[in-house]
């Protein structure tokens, strides 16, 4: 037998015979002293009231220190609408019964996850006692609710959490993890600083692979190629380095390695305008209703008017390096390019000169995209050492937001019928992901490229994208969901909106 065991045991049986002071309150001990924790009598154990009462006023729930990749995980689980933490309806239908929250509508899921990163505050317990309370008084009852409802209601649940599971939940919308079609392209450039796809308003995609351009029809699928800058001018070292449609889609604007800019008409398959104003690569080209933008790498800005050909041909300097990102606002009325030099400049196209210069971005600025949304609302990408996508307020100069995307940034381009982008991705990632504006949540990551996902292009429906990289494929992704787009945020007293 156990010695301890036999000593309590003997103890146990020696208890009749002890004080019954002892046995009853147990507020004398060995030496004395009155004991606060309890008393042992044999193998019981007898709390004292006063340790009672300190532990009933502890809170029933802690949390345990565990490490942070643990408290993540749970804040996810917590915030997961399919467990039964906190943000479910699991957790809904407890606060509304157990605590006496009023929780009548199920919370949105982008604003779930936005607040999912931060550390969720505790619900109260119970309700602050007040000093002076006052026992049986009477207080009227609420307007919104019947004193009847809920004595005759048949439900095992309150009139809160009724109207909370008869509420209409919005599912995340799904977006397709895979590419719907997949298309060869021999000879694509794996270069960060081109543009050599884009996709028409007649449903028309053009591609440069190497010193040829090739259109394919989304209508028929037919494959046509329009032009060989290297046979059509005798420089066989001459290659394509940057396509661009017009806003109808009738012209296609073709820059090429050695400064030479060409402007065809697809549907008679010649050049209409021809412009060498430069020996170096037309990396970047942008079209407004009537101007083409042009930049190259000797640094400048070169602004054409398809109106008149023979007209002079204004410039824009302001970048040291390479411009590799153009794109006109929604109104027209301003040019946003990116450059090699790190820098985003706002160029006001009236006074031909820069409006704001932002110099946050640590690699070179490709990916630039205006929100069809909001007036004045810019996005941009920075390269392998920069990593992330900062939004601007072109009207004050103010920095908005800064996401960290971990990864290169090539491209972004916006939805026109929801408030929604999509930014494709080179090292070390190589993918494509869809953001919701403006908590910036990933709506969906696409992963199927094995190269830099340089090339982007959105379809007119808004629904689609293509996408290239140096893997020599073109991709196509259902990302956005099919809508009405917004109105046109051309003001009918802008002077360049009105010029014919």
């Amino acid at each position: 037998m156990d010695r301890e065991f036999a000593q309590r045991l003997g103890s146990t049986r020696a208890s009749p015979t002890s004080s019954p002071q002892r046995h009853r309150g147990g507020r004398s001990s060995r030496h004395g002293s009155p004991r606060k924790s309890g008393v042992r009598e044999g193998d019981r154990f007898i709390p004292h009231p006063s340790s009672v009462a300190r532990n009933a006023e502890r809170p029933l729930l802690h949390s345990p220190s565990g490490s942070p990749r643990r408290a993540a995980q749970q804040q996810r689980q917590d915030a997961s609408p399919e467990t039964g933490g906190s943000g479910g309806l699991r957790g809904l239908l407890v606060q509304n019964e157990l605590l006496g929250a009023d929780i009548r509508r199920m919370p949105d899921p982008a604003a779930s996850n936005t607040q999912s990163s931060r550390s969720p505050q505790p619900a109260p317990l119970s309700p602050p006692r007040s000093s002076s309370k006052r026992v049986l008084s009477f207080s009227a009852p609420s307007p919104h609710t019947h004193p009847k409802d809920d004595a005759y209601s048949l439900s095992p649940v309150g009139r809160s959490s009724r109207r909370l599971l008869s509420s209409p939940r919005r599912a995340q919308r799904p977006i397709p993890k895979t590419p719907f079609k997949v298309l060869d392209a021999p000879d694509l450039v794996d270069d960060f600083y081109l543009n050599l796809l884009d996709w028409s308003a007649t449903n028309t995609v053009a591609v440069g692979l190497d010193s040829n351009v090739y259109l394919w029809s989304a209508l028929t699928s037919q494959v046509t190629r329009l032009c060989d800058v290297a046979e059509a001018m005798s420089r066989p070292r001459n290659t394509v380095t940057s396509v661009s449609w017009s806003k109808n889609g009738a012209h296609l604007a073709v820059g090429t390695a050695e400064g030479l800019l060409q402007i065809w008409d697809v549907a008679r398959s010649e050049v209409v305008a021809q412009y060498e104003h430069t020996h170096s690569r037309v990396g970047s080209l942008a079209w407004s209703s009537s101007t083409l933008a042009a930049g190259s790498r000797d640094r400048a800005i070169r602004l054409y008017d398809r109106r008149q050909p023979e007209a002079a041909t204004p410039s824009l300097v302001g970048h040291r390096q390479e411009v590799c990102g153009l794109q006109w606002s929604p109104e027209e009325s301003t040019l946003a390019s990116g450059g090699n030099d790190n820098k985003l400049l706002v160029w006001d196209v009236r006074a031909l000169g820069v409006a704001h210069r932002f110099t946050q971005h640590k690699a070179a600025v490709k990916a630039v995209a205006w929100s069809p949304h909001q007036h004045g609302l810019l996005a941009s990408g920075g390269g392998t050492a920069d990593q992330t996508i900062r939004f601007w307020n072109t009207l004050t100069g103010q920095p908005l937001q800064t996401v960290q995307t971990e990864s290169q940034v090539c491209n972004i381009a916006w939805s026109r019928t929801s408030n929604e982008l999509v930014s494709t991705h080179g090292y070390s990632q190589n993918q494509i992901i869809v953001w919701k504006y403006p908590s910036m949540t990933r709506l969906g990551v696409l992963v199927g490229h094995t190269q830099r996902v340089l090339y982007l292009a959105l379809s007119p429906d808004n629904q689609t994208i293509v996408t290239g990289a140096g893997d020599e494929t073109l991709r196509f992704w259902h990302v956005f969901s099919k809508g009405t787009a917004g109105k046109d945020t051309r003001s009918p007293l802008s002077v360049m909106a009105q010029i014919r």
